[in-house]
């Protein structure tokens, strides 16, 4: 049976939204929607999957492991599992990233705060 949820019940956060599939639908999959104020954005972490980040809107600077690469609304970044990374919002607005887990659940090890 097909489900429906709504986005304002999964706020883990001021500016981060959660679904995690394998609570919430038995799905393989879960994502992050962020709205995140210029020069703030989450540190360095790790995942043991790759994950997936969709720019909606605004510039994030990316870090994954020795790169640092920018990428704006419109653009796709793919980062290796076991690969620690993090972004900020490099521009002037609210940046507006989804970010692709391949998992019922988050799975991630923090090295450094934002």
């Amino acid at each position: 049976m097909a489900r429906v949820f709504d986005l304002s019940d999964m706020q883990s956060s001021p500016t981060a939204w959660l679904f995690e599939g394998g609570s919430r639908g038995d799905a393989p999959v879960s994502f992050f929607v962020t709205h995140t104020p210029p020069g703030r954005g989450p540190g360095l972490h790790v995942h043991p999957y790759p994950e997936v980040f969709l720019v909606q809107e605004g510039t994030a600077r990316f870090r994954a492991g020795d790169e640092e690469l920018t990428a704006a609304a419109g653009q796709v970044v793919v980062v290796p599992a076991e690969t620690a990374h993090g972004f900020k919002n490099a521009g002037e607005d609210t940046l507006r990233i989804v970010s692709i887990h391949p998992s019922p659940e988050v799975v991630q090890t923090w090295l450094e705060d934002g």
